[in-house]
């Protein structure tokens, strides 16, 4: 059995990954990284390849995207094949940029209110902002993940350096998962990805947001199956 190691995104902990941890378990023994462990990027990364087995699949869902590319570059021969979900490659925008920046001011100031029901239509797809059990489950994550966990994450991803020039090199078999709904990983930044990565699968989702494996579990652990048999 393969391991499996999944990255959360910002203000995400292990419930993100619980549908595929429970679904793959008779093909993949699921491990899931802390994303917060400090404010740069490259030693979020390095810290989990300390921790993580010696040879392993690596999956990241957007902020543990960055998180995956970053470990690709690090320690491309430990990871056997990527999956990346709801993702970029790229830097922020400046209008990401300063909305970032404005939060993390907030946050200082002792106003972390984690993910409110405001910021639930960036999140997720508009239809889904009714579904209670699902938005509860994210606002559940981020109020686990915490102000300090948060303040790391958003400065890490606020100094991440622009992953394009690097995906050229990567040569493990490679599934990428988009949104066409998605307001934060856009359809064409996914599509660029995809591009760039030598032999990359592309596989986008209709009716769906940000966080695809929490939206459409069954959708989602199905590619992650045969990404994994690949």
């Amino acid at each position: 059995m393969q391991s499996l190691l999944l990255i959360p995104g910002l203000l995400s902990d292990y419930a993100l990954w619980q549908n595929q941890i429970e679904a793959l378990s008779d093909i993949a023994a699921c491990h899931v990284a802390d994303s917060a462990t400090h404010d740069r990027i490259e030693l979020i990364a390095k810290d989990i390849l300390a921790k993580a087995p010696e040879r392993f699949a690596l999956a990241g869902l957007s902020m543990g995207g960055y998180v995956s590319l970053e470990i690709m570059r690090q320690a491309p021969e430990r990871v056997t094949r990527l999956c990346l979900l709801n993702t970029s490659a790229r830097q922020d925008t400046p209008e990401q940029r300063q909305r970032r920046s404005i939060l993390l001011a907030l946050s200082a100031k002792g106003k972390f209110k984690g993910v409110t029901p405001r910021l639930l239509p960036m999140l997720i797809h508009p239809e889904r902002v009714s579904d209670v059990v699902l938005t509860q489950t994210i606002m559940d994550m981020a109020e686990r993940v915490g102000r300090e966990a948060f303040q790391n994450q958003q400065t890490a991803i606020l100094n991440r350096i622009d992953s394009r020039p690097y995906l050229k090199d990567i040569h493990c078999p490679v599934q990428i998962v988009g949104s066409y709904q998605d307001m934060i990983s856009l359809p064409e930044v996914v599509e660029e990805m995809a591009a760039l990565i030598p032999a990359a699968k592309l596989t986008m989702l209709e009716g769906c947001g940000h966080l695809s494996s929490l939206e459409q579990p069954q959708k989602v652990t199905t590619i992650m199956r045969g990404w994994l048999a690949r």
